[in-house]
């Protein structure tokens, strides 16, 4: 039985990098994705791809910008600008947008307060609200 060869592993620094990248974003992409379909309710399953999945392609786009600017041989060699500037959107759209759907989500299904757990200093939720 012939086995397949292995796959050559990076010799250099920045190889390693690229990999450790890939590898950490590649297991927060699982988690986020994991959490999506594993838990139980809306507000909980939002967080999960939210949280995870936008460090994920984070650490996926950063082993990007190591690929192109320390592996590749010189004449493909460049700074990858637009790696850098889709981080930076992704890191700036994804916890306002997540923010946005959780308002949306509370203002259409609002709790009972009989739902909360309630305070230990016989205050209620609302700041407005006496104590008793």
């Amino acid at each position: 039985m012939n086995l397949p060869e292995m796959p050559e592993m990076p010799v250099d620094a920045w190889g390693w990098v690229v990999l450790v990248s890939l590898l950490i974003g590649g297991c927060f992409v699982f988690v986020g994705s994991f959490g999506l379909l594993r838990l139980n309710n809306t507000m909980a399953r939002m967080h999960a791809p939210s949280k995870a999945t936008t460090v994920g392609v984070g650490g996926v786009l950063i082993a990007s910008i190591f690929y192109f600017y320390g592996v590749v041989d010189e004449p493909y060699r460049v700074f990858p600008a637009q790696d850098l500037l889709i981080v930076f959107f992704l890191f700036l759209t994804a916890p306002v947008s997540a923010h946005f759907m959780a308002k949306a989500y509370l203002h259409k299904h609002s709790p009972q307060e009989s739902d909360l757990p309630q305070p230990h200093n016989g205050s209620g939720w609302a700041t407005f609200k006496s104590r008793a």
